[in-house]
C-alpha cells in the first residue's frame, strides 16, 4: 500500500516506466480473467458456505491439525489415555473458546463450525466416562487493544469469572478424575500482528491454575493452545503436547491425538527456549554468549533451550542409522545424495519428519553452524525400515552473497547431520572441490 502513493512521483522521476506498470497490471488482469470474476463478480454466499462446510473439507481441516500437533513431553507415558477413562476434567480458559481455537486473522466465521477440546472429548469418549468441566480462570485483556477487536463480527463473549473460586472448583473437579485435560495459552486477541509481548509468563492467573491442578495428583495432560513458546515452569510432571491453534475442527483432532486414533508427528518451527532471559536463542548461529559447554553461564539455569529447532516426539520411537553419501567429493555445480535408514522401534505406526542439516566449514563468508537444507515426514509401521534419500547440489549448498550480488559455491568441507531434530548427532562430511 505504502507504494502506491509514491508511483506517480516515481514515474515522473523516470525510476519506472508506463511499461512496466502494464506489466503489473497485466498480471492483476490476467488472475481476475482465470478465476471467472469479471463474468461473476460477486460471492454465492449459500455456495461459499456449503463449501466450507464440506466433510471432505471438514476432514482436511481435522488432518491438519492432527498432523501439525507437536508431543513435547509424555511423562510416564501418559498418553495416549483410554476412552473408557472413568472421570476425564477438562480445564481451562481455552478449552470451550470457540473462537480462541481457531486462532488469530479470522475475521468472518460461524462459531458453530468450531469443535472445541471440551465438545471433543465429550465426543470421543465411551459411554460409562464422565467429563467435567471448569474453565478455572478468566482470560484477561489486552492493555493495547488488537486489530481483531475492530472485526465486523462481535467477539464471542469472554468468560468472567472470579478466578480464587474458579481455581479452587477445577482443582475438585481434578482431584475427583483419573485424568486432567489442561488447556492453556493465550487468546485470539493476543497473537499474531501486532501481539509482540514482554515476557512468556502464561496470562493472567494461568499459572496458578497450573499448579492447583498438579498438587491434586491427578495425572495432567496440559494442552499448549497459543503461537510461540510460554514458559512451561513448574509442568514437568504433566505430560505436554503444542497443539496451535487447531482450528474449526481442532476439538475433534485433539482427542483424536489424546486417544491414539492419531499419532502425534508434527516438529517445533523455532527453537523453545527455557525462559525469556536466553533471546535470543537460534539454532542456526553461535551467540554473544559463552559457548555452549560453559556450564557457568547461567548459575541457575541450563545452558540449552527447553527444545530445540525441529523437535517433537511421538507415540513411538524412532532409531537412525547407516547414513552414507553418494560422494566424498564433488566438483562445483555437481550434486550428491545423502542417505540415512530410519527404523520404528515402538510398538505402533507412526510419522517422523527426517531433517538435513548441514554446515560450511570455511570459504567466503562465515556461514551458519547447523542449517536445516531438507526435511521428509516418513510413515512407519512398527519394526518397518526405510531409506531417505536428499539431494545436496547448488541449491543446497549455495548462499547467496549481498557483497557479490549473486549466489556462491565455495570450494570447501561440509558436516552433514541427519536426524529428528537440530540436536541430530549422526554425522557425515564431504567436500566440494575442483
Amino acid at each position: 500500500e505504502a507504494a502506491f502513493a509514491t508511483l506517480p512521483e516515481a514515474l515522473e522521476a523516470g525510476k519506472i516506466t508506463e511499461a512496466q506498470l502494464d506489466t503489473a497490471v497485466r498480471r492483476v488482469l490476467d488472475a481476475k480473467v482465470r478465476m471467472g470474476l469479471f463474468e461473476s463478480p460477486y460471492v454465492d454466499l449459500d455456495a461459499a458456505a456449503a463449501t466450507l462446510a464440506a466433510p471432505a473439507h471438514r476432514d482436511v481441516a481435522r488432518r491438519a491439525a492432527e498432523r501439525t500437533a507437536v508431543l513435547l513431553e509424555n511423562a510416564g507415558g501418559l498418553l495416549p489415555l483410554s476412552r473408557d477413562t472413568g472421570a476425564i476434567a477438562v480445564i481451562g480458559p481455552l478449552a470451550d473458546a470457540a473462537r480462541d481455537t481457531v486462532g488469530p486473522w479470522v475475521f468472518a466465521q460461524d462459531d458453530g463450525e468450531t469443535v472445541t477440546v471440551l465438545a471433543g472429548v465429550r465426543a470421543a469418549v465411551g459411554h460409562g466416562t464422565r467429563v467435567d468441566y471448569a474453565p478455572g480462570v478468566t482470560m484477561p485483556g489486552r492493555l493495547h487493544k488488537s486489530i481483531f477487536e475492530d472485526d465486523i463480527h462481535p467477539q464471542s463473549p469472554r468468560l468472567v469469572i472470579d478466578d480464587d473460586a474458579g481455581i479452587a472448583e477445577a482443582a475438585r473437579i481434578a482431584g475427583e478424575a483419573e485424568v486432567a485435560v489442561l488447556v492453556l495459552g493465550e487468546a485470539q486477541v493476543m497473537i499474531g500482528e501486532h501481539a509482540s509481548r514482554s515476557s512468556f509468563d502464561l496470562p493472567g492467573r494461568q499459572q496458578e491454575l497450573l499448579e492447583a491442578v498438579l498438587a491434586t495428583g491427578t495425572p495432567v495432560v496440559l494442552l499448549i493452545m497459543t503461537g510461540r513458546p510460554v514458559d512451561l515452569k513448574g509442568a514437568a510432571p504433566a505430560a505436554k503436547m503444542m497443539i496451535w491453534y487447531p482450528g474449526t475442527r481442532g476439538g475433534e483432532a485433539v482427542a483424536n491425538l489424546l486417544f491414539g486414533a492419531a499419532v502425534p508427528g508434527g516438529k517445533l518451527p523455532y527453537t523453545w527456549p527455557r525462559n525469556i532471559g536466553q533471546v535470543p536463542l537460534p539454532y542456526a548461529r553461535l551467540r554473544s554468549h559463552k559457548p555452549d559447554w560453559a556450564e557457568e553461564r547461567y548459575w541457575n539455569e541450563a545452558n540449552g533451550p527447553l527444545y530445540p529447532f525441529g523437535y517433537g516426539l511421538s507415540y513411538t520411537t524412532f532409531a537412525y542409522g547407516g547414513l552414507s553419501l553418494s560422494a566424498e567429493r564433488i566438483a562445483p555445480g555437481e550434486t550428491l545424495a545423502v542417505s540415512v535408514e530410519v527404523t520404528n522401534t515402538g510398538a505402533v505406526t507412526g510419522d517422523e519428519v527426517v531433517q538435513l542439516y548441514i554446515h560450511q566449514r570455511y570459504g567466503s563468508a562465515a556461514r551458519p553452524v547447523r542449517e536445516l537444507k531438507g526435511f521428509k515426514r516418513v510413515t512407519l509401521a512398527p519394526g518397518e525400515t526405510r531409506t531417505v534419500t536428499f539431494p545436496l547440489g547448488p541449491d543446497q549448498i549455495s548462499y547467496w552473497s549481498a557483497a557479490k550480488r549473486g549466489r556462491v559455491q565455495d570450494e570447501t568441507r561440509f558436516d552433514v547431520w541427519v536426524g529428528g531434530d537440530s540436536t541430530a548427532p549422526l554425522t557425515a562430511a564431504f567436500e566440494v572441490g575442483a
